[in-house]
């Protein structure tokens, strides 16, 4: 029998006919795609008190339009990893609706496995906040773990470095102690001054005649920030205004506490940092940014998956 022979069989020709008709029935009729959203008004009417919570304004129509973008992304998530049953892999969701009928003083004398399964069969793990975002949790690092993202080469660490150098410039820093004037000592500040420097006495020798300052008298390496932490930011501009000089005493400088003697042990200028200095910093930075466009890219695949309805 030859081979032409062999293709004139009907039960060939039916499968044949069959599949070309599966093949075109799915290339003009394509199943519907899964609809995630719009989001009902409740919702809506939360996410703009959120917002108006936090920043204190109503958001623009910009903002809104990212807004509820990201919360039909998190819903999308949400419903696919339902779609995989990642609910009932999860040891954390799995002890939440343990809680949860526990709470609700559900299935008494039931094994933890059957209040989980009836938990389940109540739908509980649909409406609880803490499931979903452990479920949105769990996709995100899916799709990292599918699409991870690259690492940061050392020729973009030069670029970031190089782009950023004022923002990650080193702030001068203060070796200071002092001699510390509450407001009920204000009177004497010119005379224990003149005592000071008819003396010479060192800021160790004159702490004797400080009024109690509780952070402490000697500072060491310190940044404007962490002297305003201190002393307040009206001390380190006054400071900074009255020309210090290492190796001599500057003031009286006024604080939102009082007066201050200031001995200034050392200064070190303000100064570019080294790539050396940053570049664990710019290196978390760039990791992080090339994780949330990974993230990005694969929420974005996965929205061809879903009708998404703003």
């Amino acid at each position: 029998m030859n081979f032409l022979a062999r293709l004139n069989r009907p039960w060939l020709h039916f499968i044949l006919l069959g599949s070309l008709l599966f093949y075109l029935q799915g290339l003009f009729f394509p199943a519907p795609r899964p609809v995630v959203g719009p989001l009902n008004q409740a919702r809506l009417e939360a996410l703009m008190q959120q917002w108006f919570a936090t920043t204190g304004r109503l958001p623009t129509p910009e903002q809104k339009e990212r807004m509820v973008a990201a919360e039909l992304d998190r819903d999308m998530l949400f419903q696919r990893a339902l779609e995989l049953d990642l609910h009932r892999y999860d040891t954390v969701i799995y002890q939440r609706l343990l809680r949860n009928m526990q709470f609700l003083r559900m299935g008494q004398g039931k094994s933890d496995q059957e209040l989980y399964e009836m938990a389940l069969e109540m739908r509980l793990h649909l409406g609880d906040e803490v499931v979903k975002r452990r479920l949105i949790q769990v996709m995100e690092q899916l799709m990292l773990a599918a699409n991870p993202p690259a690492t940061p080469t050392a020729a973009e660490l030069e670029a970031e470095f190089t782009q950023r150098q004022q923002e990650l410039r080193r702030p001068p820093r203060y070796s200071i102690e002092h001699i510390y004037f509450n407001r009920e000592r204000e009177e004497e500040m010119p005379e224990v001054i003149a005592k000071i420097q008819q003396e010479g006495l060192s800021a160790e020798e004159a702490r004797a005649l400080s009024s109690p300052f509780l952070p402490g008298y000697r500072f060491r390496h310190q940044t404007p920030d962490q002297l305003a932490r201190h002393f307040g930011a009206s001390f380190v501009k006054n400071l900074q205004e009255s020309d210090p000089v290492a190796g001599q005493w500057s003031g009286p400088v006024r604080s939102t506490y009082g007066f201050h003697y200031v001995w200034i042990e050392a200064l070190e200028p303000d100064r570019e940092a080294t790539l050396e200095e940053v570049s664990t910093q710019l290196m978390r930075d760039l990791e992080s940014r090339a994780k949330a466009q990974a993230l990005r890219d694969s929420i974005a695949a996965l929205r061809e998956r879903y009708e998404v309805r703003l």
